[in-house]
């Protein structure tokens, strides 16, 4: 029997029949923003289906929503495919969060509490963990996982709206560099936003976390550079280097 080609994609287990959908579009979004569905990549629909034991309808209405959120290109009479990552997309999410999280973070220094300071002290030995095993995969959610710890404690849910609506297209900009150097550089850039918030010092930890945004934003940038083909506007970047001019600092 021939295998699939999507083994990666794990069928769904025996949802409701209004879940279907929602389902599918989990686990295709999960699929595109961990790079198993790499971008320019054509999805072959029959083969999804057959895959996840699913009808075409909801595999259809999963890239349609996939779309909605710039994860998909969908071209009548030609199928679809997974879009191409857009850096001037990229850089405008990044400075939403520039802003968003080195506010959260000031606001936070100010009022942490023990079991938030807690939480962040566990959370990077498991980011050291992982950064020594050179587990990219656990680094990665380790990472997310530190930065919600921080939005959790102000209980603002718009402001964590916003920041969730941004970060499918992110976290497939911020894989393509996940080498064991960014790893280890993470890992300090995360332990020094910490230690502002553990001193209470509010102005330290913003820095901290600015620092932390421009120095990823820094490497994206040259990562495109080498490798344009991944981008929708990569040889816009490559012709102009103020295309991708970021407010750094």
């Amino acid at each position: 029997m021939e295998q699939s080609p999507y083994e990666f994609l794990t069928p769904p287990a025996a949802p409701a029949r209004g879940n279907v959908t929602v389902l599918v579009t989990d686990t295709l979004r999960a699929a595109i923003v961990t790079l198993n569905l790499k971008p320019g990549e054509t999805l072959d629909k029959n083969a999804i289906c057959e895959r996840l034991g699913v009808s075409r309808f909801p595999v259809s209405e999963a890239l349609s929503r996939l779309q909605t959120e710039g994860l998909v290109d969908i071209m009548p009479q030609r199928g679809s495919v997974v879009s191409l990552i857009r850096i001037a997309d990229v850089l405008e999410y990044m400075l939403i969060r520039k802003s968003l999280e080195a506010e959260a973070v000031r606001v936070v220094a100010g009022s942490a509490h023990d079991e938030l300071v807690d939480m962040l002290q566990h959370n990077i030995e498991y980011q050291r963990t992982a950064a020594a095993m050179e587990d990219q995969q656990g680094f990665h959610q380790r990472d997310i996982e530190f930065h919600d710890i921080i939005f959790s404690h102000m209980n603002f849910s718009k402001v964590r709206q916003v920041i969730d609506s941004t970060r499918s297209n992110l976290d497939r900009a911020r894989r393509l560099i996940l080498t064991p150097r960014r790893l280890e550089m993470s890992l300090g850039e995360h332990e020094q936003i910490l230690a502002g918030i553990v001193a209470g010092d509010a102005a330290a930890a913003a820095a901290a976390m600015r620092t932390h945004v421009d120095r990823v934003m820094a490497e994206l940038i040259d990562f495109v550079r080498d490798n344009t083909q991944l981008f929708a506007d990569g040889d816009s970047l490559a012709a102009d280097p103020d295309y991708a001019n970021f407010p750094f600092g």
